[in-house]
């Protein structure tokens, strides 16, 4: 029943779905895959196998392998089966700025250098490098914070395609053998802070595979839209302007009995978009103006948060909602709105579901759990000491939330209406991006590797 527990937590329907639309007849997709950023539906979750508690990368503990990745990058790892993909921007520059932790400097980071753009294949089990493909070169169309990289976006499989994004460096597909299948030029994507435009962020939006098309949001300086394209040939099928402001969240797509959409964070516009036609179903304002977390759905609610400016909030949105949500003077809920706070919200990390709770954690590691269909707030814990930094989202598995911190050390947090820390381990280096699971193992995207973290990894038994 354990198992039959933790299965339901990240809407599991449309996981199931998700899992079976993409997976070759007779493979345990549930139990391979991690397709995109936060895995199938972005939910982060990974079950069907036992996960690591323990592992220190300085002394190889419990590490599988450890692989260099030339460059730098905070894609994160997508995996296909026995196959590994991550993306990569390699600066001229011996040693380009990378500068964590928390702090308010917004001007970008001074590398004006020639860049090389690379697509990576692993092999899964030994960290054997399969295949390269350099995508573009030449210097950067736009800067990056100091924070960031030029390979921010995660990539996204579905088995036959691998598809990456390089901002204005461009769109890519390739086949699983790297063969270049298509590329898309999408002009200059600035992704700068909108009242500082010389604060140049840098692109981080990651693309989503869903059917036979590849979902992409573009919200820029300069008219941004959301797009999809098809997967075969790149050709646009549909394109819709948006009204915002810069952000850099992935979107999700949710698919219920009456329509799918495409949903996307936002400051002036958190939208859902009927996903084969870009009609807008959907719009509300949010009070974060520097949208980056993803929206997820669970529990029939899609939750949506962001931070910065004018407030932090997190809010359930019910899926069907229609037109123009407003929420009036001090309401924290309406017929489209289950419920919502305007003040613990997060700014970097995507929020996690895991049976009935949400664990929503902000960039100073202050971890809020919540009844996800309620808004109760069950515990509210710090994660490290308050002087590090948390970029990278959570993922779950066996009853375990995993957080990596910006120094590289990673917080193991039993699930569950207590709060209870299990395990600090360290990676032994800076870690920004989100780590993938599959079969057991954690992939974690470090500066300078990619490291694979594996304990008994035994399989669960069947409920």
């Amino acid at each position: 029943m354990k198992h039959a527990r933790r299965i339901k937590s990240c809407s599991s329907m449309l996981l199931l779905a998700a899992m079976a639309q993409a997976a070759p007849a007779g493979e345990e997709s549930a139990e391979l895959h991690w397709p995109q950023f936060r895995g199938p539906s972005a939910c982060g979750i990974a079950e069907g196998y036992s996960t690591p508690l323990e592992w220190n990368a300085e002394t190889g503990e419990n590490i599988a392998w450890k692989t260099p990745i030339p460059g730098m990058g905070h894609s994160s790892p997508v995996v296909w089966g026995q196959r590994i993909f991550v993306t990569t921007a390699i600066s001229s520059l011996a040693e380009p700025e990378l500068k964590v932790g928390l702090y308010g400097n917004i001007e970008p980071a001074q590398d004006e250098s020639p860049h090389e753009w690379w697509v990576y294949c692993l092999d899964k089990n030994t960290g054997r490098m399969l295949w390269q493909q350099k995508a573009t070169e030449g210097v950067p169309q736009t800067k990056r914070h100091p924070k960031a990289t030029h390979a921010n976006s995660t990539p996204a499989t579905d088995g036959k395609h691998v598809v990456a994004f390089f901002g204005s460096e461009g769109l890519y597909c390739y086949d699983t053998e790297g063969n270049l299948t298509w590329q898309k030029d999408l002009g200059v994507l600035d992704a700068n802070f909108y009242s500082a435009p010389s604060a140049q962020f840098g692109y981080a939006s990651s693309p989503v595979i869903f059917e036979n098309m590849v979902l992409v949001q573009c919200d820029v300086r300069r008219k941004p839209f959301v797009a999809a394209f098809h997967i075969e040939s790149g050709n646009e099928i549909w394109r819709t302007r948006r009204r915002d402001v810069p952000t850099w969240s992935t979107p999700t797509v949710h698919r219920s009995d009456t329509r799918t959409q495409m949903i996307v964070n936002g400051f002036k516009e958190i939208a859902g978009y009927d996903v084969t036609t870009g009609e807008k179903l959907w719009k509300m304002q949010g009070t974060g103006d520097i949208p980056v977390p993803t929206p997820i759905v669970a529990h029939d609610l899609i939750f949506v948060t962001n931070a910065h400016g004018q407030g932090a909030p997190l809010y359930a949105i019910r899926p069907g909602a229609k037109s123009i949500i407003t929420l009036k003077g001090e309401d924290s809920q309406n017929e489209y709105v289950a419920w919502s706070t305007q003040r613990n919200g997060a700014y970097m990390q995507t929020p996690l579901v895991y049976g009935d709770l949400l664990y929503s954690c902000t960039d100073s590691g202050v971890l809020n759990c919540y009844r996800a269909t309620t808004g109760e707030r069950l515990w509210r814990n710090r994660l490290g000491s308050g002087r590090t930094g948390f970029t990278a989202s959570p993922v779950a598995a066996d009853d375990k939330l995993y957080f990596a911190s910006e120094d590289g050390d990673v917080y193991v947090v039993q699930t569950g209406p207590e709060f209870k820390l299990l395990a600090t381990n360290p990676l032994a280096e800076i870690c920004m991006a989100t780590p993938a699971i599959s079969e057991g193992v954690l992939f974690f995207r470090t500066h300078k590797h990619l490291v694979a973290v594996a304990g008994a990894n035994e399989k669960s038994p069947p409920s």
